[in-house]
């Protein structure tokens, strides 16, 4: 369903804009009760269409890596190619909130290169906010980022850029021990300053528990129903990728659509029904092929 815009904004030839998705917004929605859309877009394309849609948030996440460039992981990905994606997706926007994801190694450094490598997104891409992973080893990083002035979405849970450490075990917070610490490390986070937190990969009751308790928003994927939003990857959406994980729901089968269309394409170069004179061609002027053969 397209969200009914809110025409206030005046832009040049007289055309009307709606409003765009702030910060505030984003809190007052999860304060109504609103749940918050939050999908990845990694080109200008599709950030046309999903804005298009209504999409309230959009996350140029590290995900472009295995999703995009081919990587087996988010591991290898760096600032330049997060910077280059994330540009293509702004110039797309007009009413969603921008999130650059901070890719490994960008912010867990130090402090200061944090600062840094988040101003670029802001700077260079125009996003309205950076996301990174982690939980109380990060709260100094994240409290510093904010105080000079840019907002920060943490991500706490399964954390893909320490795949190494979980090994097979994606679910995180099963137990006692780990469930306490995500607990943990969502409090601090707020109280750091994040504007909202990532859910990734844990029991519902858990995630629940977490958005009963904190009052920035929380966005799931595969934490359950109860987050205050949820987050999904364009490609799953769209159907372009097989996703092996049970939270991911396709809501088209574009890879199939994809194939079949570049296979009719194939089959018609081969064949030679395309191109055709009277659809895919064009004319020559009168006279003028008399002419050239004349020379």
């Amino acid at each position: 369903m397209l969200r009914p815009y809110n025409f206030v904004k005046i832009v040049p030839k007289g055309l009307f804009m709606p409003d765009k998705i702030t910060i505030p917004q984003i809190q007052k929605m999860t304060d109504a009760g609103e749940k918050i859309s939050v999908i990845t877009a990694y080109d200008h394309p599709t950030a046309v269409l999903v804005d298009r849609a209504g999409i309230d948030m959009v996350l140029v996440g590290d995900s472009v890596g295995n999703n995009i460039l081919g990587y087996p992981s988010t591991v290898p990905v760096t600032m330049g190619e997060m910077i280059h994606h994330t540009k293509c997706v702004r110039r797309g926007l007009q009413q969603a909130l921008l999130v650059g994801d901070m890719p490994f190694m960008s912010y867990q450094s130090t402090p200061k290169k944090a600062i840094e490598n988040a101003g670029r997104f802001m700077k260079e891409a125009g996003t309205d906010a950076v996301k990174l992973e982690g939980g109380e080893e990060m709260v100094e990083t994240i409290r510093k980022i904010v105080r000079v002035g840019i907002p920060v979405m943490g991500h706490i849970g399964y954390t893909p850029q320490r795949e190494s450490q979980f090994g097979a075990q994606r679910v995180q917070g099963r137990d006692e021990a780990t469930a306490k610490k995500i607990l943990h490390d969502a409090q601090l986070l707020e109280q750091a300053g994040v504007f909202s937190i990532v859910l990734e990969a844990m029991p519902w009751r858990l995630a629940q528990l977490i958005s009963d308790q904190l009052r920035v928003p929380t966005i799931g994927i595969g934490a359950g129903p109860y987050c205050d939003g949820q987050v999904l990857i364009i490609t799953d959406v769209l159907g372009l990728t097989k996703s092996p994980f049970r939270f991911v729901k396709r809501y088209a089968n574009l890879e199939e659509i994809i194939e079949q269309a570049v296979r009719s394409y194939r089959d018609e170069v081969k064949n030679g029904k395309f191109p055709t004179i009277e659809e895919h061609s064009f004319k020559i002027q009168k006279g003028v092929m008399s002419t050239l053969k004349d020379k």
